[in-house]
């Protein structure tokens, strides 16, 4: 794709388990049917690599799997998606990260996670050289890699800034724990911080997600977007807060919703498109994804996402 810029997709790389919706959760000695299940991509890093290049931008994922039939099978994923993966990591004597995602009808996800391959993924495979190559680099997954310092990450940040790159930063919060000494040191160096509500509040302690994001930018993110699920999303920015809401679709498989956002946000970004537009653009594409079981086989390509928004509204309302 001569001549568009360049997107770096750093982070953790999944193969999924995913189930359609089912009844009920299983209980002990009890089989539960499914209409099917399958094995497809998953993590921050390959979803929104996968997804922007469904929007038309040039994305290239940089992660790490194991030198197993997983590891393979999401190259060859990744392949067939149109998704260049020279900078995946397969090292042998690791497994690849594996996600179980339990889909129960009218419910939220469940999931059984292997942290794996992600779990070695260091400061020597993040160089300044790779980051360097992106007019926007995006980290998915921080605070899973616990080998993924917090100052080398500030360091790569800054320097992406420096050249005049945009940086986008998300995480995965494995449970409680003290994460703000992770998060203090790069968020000065984040232009787009986006974490989940439940996220944001394991990391602040604060419950109202508005709150979280004007804590975030205390912190020193430009812009911190809060996403809500079903209840749509908040930015807060320096021009002020907005609250979006989502757009009507029939809701399938959330997996893969939030990853979706942020590439259509992202693919805003880069078409030189405001903050509301953006946020319009990533509530599209996550209302894509969730038509359907599985992380990215749903999500609008560009011209479906450009013609869904003229066709459909969406609500956005000054806040603060």
């Amino acid at each position: 794709m001569p001549g568009k810029k360049q997107v770096i997709c750093a982070g953790i790389i999944v193969a999924d388990h995913v189930c359609s919706p089912i009844s009920h959760v299983p209980a002990e000695g009890e089989l539960v049917p499914a209409e099917s299940m399958f094995l497809t991509l998953g993590g921050c890093a390959a979803n929104v690599a996968v997804d922007l290049v469904k929007l038309g931008v040039n994305a290239t994922p940089l992660g790490k799997v194991g030198d197993d039939a997983l590891g393979h099978l999401v190259l060859s994923l990744l392949k067939s998606r149109k998704v260049e993966s020279s900078q995946v990591i397969c090292q042998p004597g690791l497994e690849t990260s594996q996600t179980l995602i339990i889909n129960v009808k009218g419910q939220d996800r469940r999931f059984v996670h292997s942290v794996g391959a992600n779990a070695e993924f260091s400061d020597k495979d993040l160089t300044h050289e790779i980051a360097e190559q992106a007019d926007l680099f995006y980290l998915g997954g921080y605070l899973l890699m616990k080998k993924l310092s917090s100052d080398h990450l500030a360091s790569i940040l800054h320097r992406v800034q420096k050249r005049g790159g945009i940086t986008v930063l998300d995480v995965v919060t494995p449970g409680p724990g003290d994460y703000l000494p992770l998060l203090q040191p790069v968020l000065p160096y984040v232009d787009y911080f986006f974490p989940n509500e439940d996220e944001g509040q394991l990391i602040t302690g604060i419950r109202d997600p508005l709150e979280q994001g004007k804590a975030f930018r205390k912190m020193g993110a430009r812009n911190a977007i809060i996403t809500l699920g079903s209840k749509g999303t908040i930015l807060c920015s320096q021009e002020g807060s907005w609250r979006a809401g989502i757009f009507p679709v029939q809701f399938v498989d959330g997996s893969g919703s939030g990853d979706a956002f942020a590439a259509g946000f992202i693919s805003g970004l880069l078409e030189g498109k405001n903050h509301l537009e953006c946020l319009t653009l990533g509530s599209a594409a996550g209302a894509s994804c969730v038509r359907g079981t599985g992380t990215t086989e749903f999500v609008f390509t560009q011209e479906e996402c450009h013609q869904f928004i003229q066709n459909h509204s969406l609500g956005i309302e000054k806040i603060a």
